[in-house]
């Protein structure tokens, strides 16, 4: 009788990994929650390539924008838990969603399996290049003088961008005008054109307008300086305590699917984000990429989405 349990467990412990091994066996789609372009596009087409490379099949990027990203999300939790679908979405989709939507069509932590975060990228509080606005400073003493006058473009209601710039007023102690356009390119458009005064925007955003100096950066949002420009500053170190944020970008897969593919998935792009190649393409935007452990990901899930939770609510701010 322990010969026969024996092998069964013997059996047993030996088919699972047996799977992993042979995955991928087919092409693999990897979802993404925006249109082609974005930070979360451009990541999961670089670490795809790798993938493909490393493993001898494809991966297939699916753009399916709209909705505020339950569109691609719910595709996702929707398919089968075989590890061929997969999710790449921004910090908005899986910590800003729950604390601002009161009702979604998914629960991250019950639908979804992270896999690993792909890449952080700082957002840059930004003014148009012919403005008077040269510090923090400058645009904290404008706004302590006219409150909820001074312009501030963001992606849209509700987006990273939109929680930042409230957490912002938060920590300054200032009243800002919150502008939402459709994007960042058109934001950061308007900001160079000198339609809107301030933005708080993504690095790939602003960076066409850099050399031109039509578009002038004040600081960075995450507490160290960007690996961009590590001339800018940091709101930290601007006098705004407490700010520490960064749009992450993370692969995640629907629950259930066998933890063997998940850590096959996982190991696979810890060796993509530390090569050359996918640093340099990624640091083009402003992004670095973030190797780390699968339960370090899971933490800093947990931890956001409690803090953007906290902002939301002391902001008062409502969803479209």
């Amino acid at each position: 009788m322990r010969v026969l349990v024996g092998l069964l467990a013997a059996l047993l412990a030996s088919a699972t990994p047996a799977g992993a091994q042979s995955y991928p066996s087919r092409p693999t789609r990897i979802i993404v929650p925006y249109a082609p372009g974005g930070v979360a596009d451009i990541a999961a087409r670089l670490v795809g390539q790798k993938l493909i490379e490393a493993l001898g099949q494809s991966f297939i990027v699916e753009n399916r924008p709209g909705g505020n990203g339950f569109v691609a999300v719910t595709a996702a939790v929707r398919a089968p838990a075989d590890g061929y679908t997969l999710l790449v979405g921004t910090v908005a989709e899986f910590t800003i969603n729950p604390a601002l939507y009161k009702k979604l069509p998914y629960d991250v932590e019950r639908d979804l399996t992270p896999i690993a975060m792909l890449s952080d990228t700082p957002l840059v509080l930004a003014t148009n290049g012919a403005s008077p606005y040269h510090s923090v400073e400058d645009v904290v003493v404008a706004a302590r003088g006219k409150p909820e006058a001074l312009g501030t473009a963001s992606p849209g209601t509700g987006t990273f961008n939109h929680v930042t710039i409230e957490q912002l007023q938060l920590e300054a102690g200032i009243k800002l005008l919150h502008v939402p356009y459709r994007g960042g390119a058109p934001a950061a458009t308007a900001l160079a054109a000198g339609d809107i005064p301030l933005g708080l925007l993504a690095i790939s955003s602003v960076a066409p307008f850099l050399q031109s100096n039509h578009i002038r950066v004040l600081a960075v949002t995450t507490s160290k300086r960007s690996s961009f420009n590590p001339e800018w500053r940091t709101l930290q170190e601007e006098g705004v305590p407490e700010i520490d944020a960064s749009n992450w970008v993370g692969m995640f897969a629907p629950k259930n699917v066998p933890r063997p593919i998940v850590e096959k998935l996982h190991a696979e792009i810890q060796k993509i984000l530390v090569m050359a190649d996918i640093r340099n393409l990624f640091a083009i935007g402003g992004a670095d990429t973030m190797p780390m452990r699968i339960a370090d990901f899971a933490a800093r899930i947990k931890a956001d989405t409690a803090r953007f939770k906290n902002i939301v609510k002391e902001a008062g701010i409502q969803a479209d």
